[in-house]
């Protein structure tokens, strides 16, 4: 019976790794153990990033929503406060891009706010 050999399973497990550190700095993306560290490492930093993207999205939301409030005398904090006493159902993002890209929309609807 001929020996049985994990060759395939291994050059694999190996390959995943390699084909994921193709872009990094010499050894990172030459040899397996520094290139298996780097890309594990790599990982655990985009996952934390993403997480942070976004709450640093939604801070950009929330500045951009405070200097459009500003402008129809009221603070940010007033306005989702009055936002949600008139049942207004609108996420900061959509807010804010109301607040950027059309003025005229979202001056209707701080005073629509007002009035509640």
């Amino acid at each position: 019976m001929p020996r049985a050999r994990r060759i395939p399973a291994t050059r694999a497990r190996k390959k995943k790794y390699m084909k994921r550190a193709k872009g990094f700095f010499q050894g990172r993306s030459k040899l397996y153990r520094t290139a298996k560290e780097t890309v594990i490492r790599a990982m655990a930093f985009s996952t934390r990033d993403r997480k942070k993207n976004r709450r640093n999205f939604r801070s950009l939301w929330i500045v951009r929503l405070n200097a459009a409030c500003r402008k129809y005398g009221m603070s940010y904090s007033k306005f989702i406060h009055a936002l949600n006493k008139a049942n207004i159902a609108l996420d900061r993002k959509s807010l804010a891009e109301l607040a950027v890209r059309d003025e005229a929309a979202f001056g209707r609807l701080a005073e629509l706010v007002k009035q509640k």
